[in-house]
């Protein structure tokens, strides 16, 4: 068997290796730290959802001289501080700009305004839309929408509908 070179057994020379080692490791102060930042970063969007309503006239008495006022309403969440238009469609009946609900081929003619007083109607885009104020919070809030079915319309008998198209762009 060969000689380990610097003299001595092999067990010798492992155990002079082992030693050294824990010299070395003697050597560093124990505890050493170092440090460094890790950057977090993250881009909260504006966002909106919009959830379906209602709005239910109730029964029209086309004999009746008065209007029929009904409110409706819908939901709408945005991101907080996030401020949104709402477009409301003419409908799935349309015709002529007046919104109609229908029975089959008879048409009972109705309006949707922006406010109570029922003065301006509410519409899809420009100044016929509404602009919601910036959302106070992600909490989805409702929007409420003023109908009115004019009267002495000449109309049949019988559950008359529509569906109109809520639009929300931020």
């Amino acid at each position: 068997m060969d000689r380990p070179p610097f003299g001595g057994s092999l067990r010798a020379g492992v155990g002079l290796a082992s030693i050294g080692v824990g010299v070395l490791a003697l050597g560093q102060p124990l505890g050493a730290a170092t440090t460094a930042n890790l950057s977090i970063s993250a881009t909260v969007v504006s966002s909106c959802a919009v959830t379906a309503g209602t709005l239910a006239f109730g029964s029209y008495d086309p004999t009746a001289s008065g209007n029929v006022d009904q409110d409706g309403s819908f939901t709408v969440a945005c991101t907080k501080g996030t401020v949104a238009t709402v477009g409301l469609n003419a409908g799935l009946n349309a015709s002529g700009g007046a919104r109609r609900m229908s029975n089959g081929t008879d048409f009972l003619t109705y309006e949707l305004y922006k406010e109570t007083g029922r003065t301006n109607v509410w519409g899809e885009s420009g100044g016929a839309a509404r602009t919601l104020p910036a959302a106070p919070s992600n909490v989805s809030q409702a929007v409420n929408v003023h109908g009115r079915v004019a009267p002495a319309q000449n109309v049949g008998v019988g559950s008359y509908n529509d569906t109109v198209l809520i639009t929300v762009t931020f």
